[in-house]
């Protein structure tokens, strides 16, 4: 098996034990974001998995848009990155 030379880790442990690898992050051609592929992308950048422009980059995402998924995580939790939820995380 060959492995693509890359910049960065492979993977990356969590804080709650579990690991993230390159392999988990969404494909950079999805088009429907659920909040579990938000979840990995922000994690993906936070953990340092992913540089936050190679992030917006890959998947065609806005400075602010990103900066909103991430702020909804560290605020409320990944349930927040829910398309249902936005409105009531956004009144409070």
């Amino acid at each position: 098996m060959y492995l693509r030379k890359i910049d960065g880790p492979r993977t990356v442990t969590l804080p709650n034990g579990t690991t993230l690898s390159r392999a988990d992050l969404p494909s950079p051609k999805t088009r429907r974001w659920v909040a579990s592929r938000k979840a990995a992308v922000v994690k993906a950048v936070t953990y340092g998995l992913l540089p936050q422009g190679e992030a917006l980059e890959m998947y065609g995402l806005s400075e602010d848009e990103f900066g909103e998924w991430r702020s909804a995580v560290e605020t409320y939790g990944e349930a927040a990155l829910k398309a249902t939820a936005l409105q009531k995380y956004r009144q409070s």
